[in-house]
């Protein structure tokens, strides 16, 4: 009689595979998260089949996140910090794969009619932000010129018009350096008075200028009483998180190629103790200064940042 027609043979049926766990990697490879789906789902593990051949695991499904994103659990609880590159955060475990029938063979039993099914792999919904999402924001009314400036020191492209609120969403452009340092800046949504209780873009706004490790207030110079509007930024930013203010600021002074507006820069030099850079975005004016300016900030950023993780 053959072998595999023999009742009293023993049993030959091979465990199931594990499944695929669910895996967020930060890196500087990407920049934002629009390659995380809306639904994540790893494969199956492999079944099991007979003459002991056991199933094989599933291999994880790991999705690239920019370093710095936050993960939160349905009740907004923070419960990953993907602070540095090649940190990872298991969203999900795959279920443990079944056991087919050679895993109950006994002393007694050597031939069980019995196996048992795979568990289930876990089901879990989270909310991702970007902590740091750009270098340097820039921040300033509805129609400051902030996506005329990103166009003229990047090759970002946001949409530029006459009307308030053309912004809606930041728009991130990278200014590239001769010495190939590459720096990111943000154009933010215009930000209006009283955005702090959620006015106009409100909060969602000013969540966007928390993630930025500097802030530079785009002021048109053209209008009356410029530092009024200075002022009125750096109060809804306090008012929302007073740590912004702490963060290195500069001041741009913007659409001097419009007439009369020495006597405004003048007058804005003397409301703040910040450093202010009289810039036309549309024309080109000390643009070159600004870029050097940026940068200053940001070596000092990095230096700093260096001395505290040594």
């Amino acid at each position: 009689m053959s072998i595999f027609r023999n009742e009293f043979a023993g049993p030959d049926g091979g465990d199931g595979g594990n499944g695929g766990h669910v895996i967020f990697e930060a890196t500087y490879d990407v920049k934002d998260l629009k390659n995380v789906p809306t639904i994540a789902k790893a494969t199956d593990g492999i079944r099991g089949a007979n003459k002991d051949c056991h199933g094989r695991n599933a291999d994880h499904y790991i999705i690239k996140v920019p370093v710095g994103t936050i993960i939160r659990n349905a009740k907004g609880t923070v419960v990953g910090d993907l602070s540095k590159e090649g940190l990872m955060f298991i969203a999900a475990r795959g279920g443990a794969g079944g056991r087919g029938n050679h895993f109950f063979t006994t002393a007694t039993e050597q031939a069980p009619n019995i196996c048992e099914y795979g568990a289930q792999g876990e089901d879990l919904e989270y909310t991702m932000e970007i902590r740091s999402m750009a270098h340097v924001g820039l921040i300033g009314f509805p129609n400051a010129g902030k996506s005329t400036l990103l166009r003229a020191i990047s090759r970002a492209r946001p949409k530029v018009a006459p009307y308030p609120f053309t912004t809606l969403k930041p728009h991130l452009g990278m200014v590239q350096y001769d010495d190939y340092e590459q720096i990111a800046v943000a154009d933010l949504p215009g930000l209006i008075p009283d955005s702090h209780k959620n006015k106009g873009l409100g909060i969602q706004f000013l969540r966007h200028a928390e993630r930025c490790m500097a802030l530079i207030y785009i002021i048109d110079i053209s209008g009356s009483e410029p530092w009024e509007n200075l002022q009125t930024l750096q109060f809804e930013l306090s008012q929302f998180n007073e740590d912004l203010i702490a963060r290195p600021q500069l001041v741009i002074a913007n659409k001097i190629d419009l007439p009369d507006t020495e006597e405004n820069i003048t007058k804005l030099k003397e409301h703040t103790d910040l450093p202010v850079i009289p810039v036309s975005a549309k024309v080109g004016t000390n643009v070159l200064e600004l870029l050097k300016e940026i940068r200053i900030i940001y070596n000092e950023y990095k230096e700093a940042k260096e001395v505290n993780e040594d």
